[in-house]
């Protein structure tokens, strides 16, 4: 998989200065699959989180603007798996280098102090130490 750098979206999927992240984002140390709740279907991949947002990486664009609830399904230390649900909205959507794939910029909604912690967790348990 390839990720794009900031420099190669497309001009129209560009981010005005006062939606661009402030947030050093973490790269994982699993692949952890996204669920689409409503659909109960897998929508992607974590490419990159902070509390604030993520990256995604998917077979297909999302729709800027859609709000989204999502569910990020962890498994414990027995296999079972424990999940970590949220709601976000797509600020952009682009092609990724692999052309066969598209990445997606999700921004968190309802951002209640004990949903930044629990992401807040699952980023240093799962989170590169960079």
């Amino acid at each position: 998989m390839y990720i794009k750098r900031p420099s190669q979206h497309n001009r129209e999927n560009s981010l005005r200065p006062e939606d661009r992240r402030t947030i050093k984002r973490r790269h994982l140390i699993y692949y952890l699959r996204v669920w689409e709740v409503d659909k109960n279907v897998p929508l992607g991949h974590v490419v990159d989180i902070t509390t604030e947002g993520m990256m995604l990486i998917s077979d297909k664009p999302i729709p800027m603007g859609e709000a989204l609830s999502l569910e990020i399904r962890l498994p414990d230390t027995e296999g079972a798996l424990t999940p970590l649900s949220f709601r976000a909205v797509c600020r952009w959507s682009d092609k990724d280098i692999n052309t066969a794939f598209y990445d997606s910029g999700l921004a968190f909604v309802e951002k209640t102090p004990e949903k930044i912690e629990n992401l807040q967790q699952m980023i240093e348990e799962y989170g590169f130490n960079d």
